[in-house]
């Protein structure tokens, strides 16, 4: 019988979580792009989605890496997963910004 860790039972909760907001959030915000054809939603749509691919992408990584490589990876999948959510974040300010 395998064992698995809390931490990667609560990762992968959280992770489902954050892909299904995300995803959500990001749906209805391509929906309102759609229906206005306001640069400012495409914007919005694109950070929402960086943000929730860069979550999942890193909490992905962090189980791979947790269960088959060196510890290097784990801080890679941090990176990424930070990274991302920077860059995200970023394309949601300048969404607020653009006319």
């Amino acid at each position: 019988m395998v064992h698995i860790p809390s931490s990667q039972i609560g990762i992968v909760v959280a992770k489902t979580l954050i892909l299904v907001l995300g995803g959500l959030i990001t749906y209805f915000s391509y929906k309102t792009y759609r229906r206005t054809g306001a640069a400012q939603h495409w914007w919005l749509t694109l950070g929402f989605g960086v943000i929730t691919v860069g979550a999942i992408l890193g909490g992905a990584l962090d189980l791979v890496a947790e269960m088959y490589f060196a510890e290097d990876l784990l801080y890679t999948s941090v990176f990424i997963s930070s990274s991302m959510t920077a860059v995200g974040l970023g394309v949601i300010l300048y969404s607020l910004y653009a006319r």
